[in-house]
C-alpha cells in the first residue's frame, strides 16, 4: 500500500504542478484546477491545497504579503 498521499505529492505529480504554476496560471479557475487536478491523478482539494501553498512561498520569494487579493496578482 503506498504512502504517497499523506506525504504530498510524487515528484511526478510535482512536475505537473510546478509546470502548471510557472507556465499557465498561477490562479486557475475550477475548471483548469480539475483539469490539473485530473492530470497530475490528484484531488481538486489536494490540488487547490498546493496552489494556494506555492502562491504564498511564490510571494514571499518575491517580497510580497503571503496573502495578497491585489487585482495586479
Amino acid at each position: 500500500m503506498s504512502t504517497e498521499s499523506s506525504n504530498g505529492p510524487t515528484e511526478d505529480q510535482l512536475e505537473i504542478l510546478e509546470y502548471n504554476f510557472s507556465k499557465v496560471n498561477k490562479h486557475p479557475d475550477a475548471t483548469t484546477l480539475c483539469l490539473i487536478a485530473a492530470e497530475a491523478g490528484l484531488s481538486e482539494e489536494e490540488t487547490l491545497k498546493w496552489f494556494k501553498q506555492r502562491l504564498a512561498q511564490w510571494r514571499r520569494s518575491e517580497g510580497l504579503p503571503s496573502e495578497c487579493r491585489s487585482v495586479t496578482d
